[in-house]
């Protein structure tokens, strides 16, 4: 795995410092908090309308990290280490092979004859400092922002390398700042430089190594939550995000109200003026002949009520999604999250000209009496995308059912059965079911 020369020098630096002071070691260490996570992944996904075989692929993942204290004094110093493995137990045939039913690639790396690699892992470590409520990292990453999420959707996360500045200095307001160089993707043990949807991608040259952030959320009161956030992946796109999220007790349950807009614009190689060199270039649709064509241009706007009442949680919400290109957002193809009312399991809803309306119900049977089982169904209805023709449109209905066991010898072990279906016809139609099995054992 990549690592940038910056990373393992104040990597090291940390380390040196801590074990050189006494006194700055038993606090380094006394904090420190190790955990081995396990997690098995099974997923199952059939292609219905497009001649593609099951894709079907079953694994074992252990994850150790290490967290330490900070060495004590007015800077404090901390070093963050992760080790991540994962076994093959079942992985199909062999990827585009004539005649195999089952095709892997999306949970393991794939060998140059196409079939699945039986195991892979890769390691990351963090450095951080600390001076009063600020915090410094550099290295390993893994931001859950507005304008940058890492996605967790398969058997390992996906881990991104940069650095980041968090500060809590002021009371109510958390201020972020950060730069990130290249991201490992959840199937990979390699890390590669960062691009869009519809780009030629890193392998052939048109990426970036500099994504650059920054934000501020403020808690205006108990009820009340403002956002700013600013992402800019250099010669792609710039990106400003602004949300409200208000909770209001009512005298029977409560309401929320989640508001989001993000505007999106070109960036550098990207941009008309710059004259957009082949491949720095946006999905989208524009019209025949136009100049602008690749051009980002995407402007966004969602609003989100959710009511709840006694474990019931109803929930209902619309996404627009104008301007001549697709929502940008970075990409390597290999599965992404992002801070949308849409994030479904499959799709995302996020082309340009698409109109999305939400509806979910969520129960937690806590209420009833049985702690630890939660269950929601979502569906997500989008038509109006731009392309050619008419009559652009796409449907997903999730269904989730989560478990914890509450008490024994198995007490934390975590079920989960996810499916989906998704038709459409500017969409595959496909059905997925993923069964996950989560466990963790604090060491420290």
């Amino acid at each position: 795995m990549y690592k940038t020369p910056l990373a393992r020098r104040v990597a090291l630096s940390t380390l040196g410092a801590a074990l050189a002071m006494p006194a700055a070691e038993a606090a380094f260490l006394e904090d420190s908090k190790a955990t081995l996570k396990m997690r098995n992944f099974y997923i199952n996904q059939d292609t219905r309308n497009q001649d593609a075989p099951k894709a079907e692929e079953w694994g074992q993942a252990f994850t150790l990290d290490y967290k330490s204290g900070f060495t004590e004094g007015p800077v404090g110093f901390g070093l963050d280490l992760t080790g991540q493995y994962a076994v093959r137990l079942d992985a199909g045939g062999r990827e585009g092979k004539a005649g195999v039913e089952r095709s892997p690639g999306s949970v393991f790396p794939l060998e140059s004859n196409g079939k699945a690699r039986r195991d892979f892992g890769r390691l990351g470590a963090t450095a951080k400092m600390r001076y009063s409520k600020t915090v410094a990292q550099v290295g390993t990453l893994m931001p859950k922002l507005p304008v940058l999420s890492y996605s967790d959707g398969r058997l390992l996360p996906q881990m991104f390398q940069g650095a980041q500045v968090t500060s809590k200095e002021i009371k109510n307001l958390t201020l972020i700042a950060g730069k990130i160089e290249h991201s490992t993707e959840r199937n990979s043990s390699n890390s590669d430089s960062l691009s869009i949807a519809g780009a030629d991608g890193p392998d052939d040259g048109r990426s970036s190594n500099e994504f650059y952030y920054a934000g501020a959320d403020y808690k205006v009161t108990d009820d009340l939550l403002l956002q700013y956030y600013y992402g800019n992946l250099r010669d792609f796109y710039t990106q400003h995000f602004f949300g409200l999220v208000h909770d209001w007790a009512l005298p029977v349950g409560s309401l929320q109200t989640d508001l989001r807009y993000f505007e999106s614009n070109s960036d550098g190689e990207n941009s008309h003026s710059s004259g957009r060199a082949d491949g720095y270039v946006s999905s989208g649709y524009w019209g025949a002949g136009s100049s602008h064509r690749g051009e980002v241009d995407s402007h966004l706007w969602s609003a989100m009520l959710t009511y709840s009442l006694a474990g019931h949680e109803l929930s209902a919400g619309y996404q627009q999604v104008t301007g001549n290109s697709d929502f940008p957002h970075i990409n390597q193809g290999n599965g992404r999250s992002l801070y949308l009312i849409t994030n479904a399991q499959m799709g995302k809803f996020a082309s340009s000209g698409e109109k999305t309306w939400v509806a979910g119900y969520a129960y937690d049977f806590a209420s009833i009496g049985v702690p630890g089982l939660k269950t929601s169904l979502t569906y997500f209805s989008g038509d109006g995308i731009d392309a050619a023709g008419n009559d652009h449109k796409e449907w997903e209905r999730d269904l989730r059912v989560d478990y914890a066991v509450q008490s024994g010898l198995f007490k934390g072990v975590g079920f989960t059965w996810r499916s989906a279906m998704q038709r459409g016809n500017d969409t595959r139609d496909r059905d997925e079911n993923r069964l996950i099995v989560n466990y963790s054992i604090p060491l420290l």
